[in-house]
């Protein structure tokens, strides 16, 4: 059954303007109760609004992306963010000007990072992000800038599966798997295209799904290595791991090393860089492309759900599950620092003990 007809985008901007998002200092969310780093509430519905908008601005931009155009201009940071991710998401070249305007202006650097990787998203002239990028100090916003450049210039643009999966999100379907559920099954394809599915290892395997955020992650790096340091345990353990990035290919293929190799700020080397360095050929598990959250969205992750290094994400997961596909540990986390090791999760599967007791969430500085 075709969804139904958006509503307009400013109808969609007001339910924007009128909820109460969590505040954001300097690019990264911060609890308004707890002041600490990130949303413990984990029934907070930021997330769902930021989702829904994001959705229904992808509807409306489908034929004529100029609807959406309009709010790009809107006195809400909020509504701005949310425009520039559907704009992008809509590969929609007329939108360059409006987005690079934002890049350049927005006060914002959630917005800025934002506009960048919409430029990128849309195949945007090199003229747009470049010339911004030379005026640009905030660290965030010149990383998304150099990696809109990168894909700008391989002529990559956003691929229409995104805008075709965000168009058919179903909200309803939104849960959080616990200990003990049957683990919602899916098939996703990885960074080269290869589909990946998780009832092929019902009555074969323990697998282990982790949602990283994105390139820029150095906890998700440090899972990586710990990965690939890791691969032979895990193998005579006959544990089967798949990572899960809500981004779309291309940008998935940062994360791995298959494309770009920023200039990351938290490392002394770049993936890749070193001689002995594993990246990319040392990823053993697949990287799986979950394009708009749609299996995130069923998994409870919150996608979007806060700001981390300017960009909007979802909560930090693992989760377990047993050969007979029952899920053993569903860790949904607060931040961005909050989920097992690589060594904790090794321990859970030697002894079948699930249990996770997560660190006292951290305040600034990030």
């Amino acid at each position: 059954m075709p969804p139904d007809a958006p509503p307009s985008a400013e109808s969609i901007a007001g339910r924007i303007e009128r909820h109460a998002f969590a505040p954001v200092d300097n690019g990264f969310t911060v609890d308004p109760n707890t002041g600490a780093d990130g949303v413990a509430d984990r029934e907070s519905t930021d997330w769902r609004v930021r989702t829904r908008a994001a959705r229904d601005l992808v509807r409306l931009g489908s034929d004529d992306p100029s609807r959406v155009l309009p709010l790009t201009n809107h006195d809400s940071a909020h509504v701005q963010q949310i425009a520039a991710m559907a704009l992008g998401i809509l590969g929609a070249e007329t939108a360059a000007a409006p987005l690079s305007t934002l890049l350049a202006r927005a006060p914002d650097p959630v917005v800025r990072s934002q506009a960048a990787i919409a430029l990128g998203q849309i195949g945007a002239p090199e003229a747009a992000v470049a010339d911004p990028l030379d005026e640009e100090e905030h660290t965030d916003v010149r990383h998304q800038c150099a990696v809109a450049l990168d894909r700008i210039r391989k002529n990559t643009p956003v691929e229409p599966a995104v805008a075709e999966q965000f168009a058919t999100l179903d909200l309803s379907t939104a849960g959080r798997v616990q200990a003990g559920d049957p683990a919602p099954s899916f098939t996703l394809s990885d960074t080269d295209g290869t589909d990946w599915s998780l009832a092929e290892m019902h009555g074969h395997k323990t697998v282990v799904l982790l949602w990283v955020f994105a390139d820029w992650c150095p906890v998700c790096h440090k899972e990586f290595r710990g990965l690939i340091d890791r691969e032979s345990q895990f193998r005579d353990l006959d544990v089967a791991v798949a990572t899960l990035e809500c981004h779309d290919r291309y940008r998935a293929r940062v994360m791995t090393g298959q494309e770009f190799r920023p200039q990351y700020w938290f490392a002394d080397e770049l993936p890749g860089d070193h001689p002995h360095d594993p990246y990319p050929d040392g990823i053993w598990w697949p990287h799986l492309v979950d394009r708009a959250a749609a299996v995130g969205l069923r998994y409870g992750i919150d996608p979007w759900q806060y700001a981390v290094h300017s960009e909007y994400v979802n909560r930090p997961a693992t989760v377990i599950i047993d050969p007979e596909g029952m899920v053993r540990l569903a860790h949904v986390g607060t931040y961005w620092g909050d989920r097992p090791t690589i060594g904790q999760i090794l321990k859970m599967i030697e002894t079948d003990t699930y249990e996770f007791e997560a660190p006292p969430p951290r305040r600034g500085p990030h």
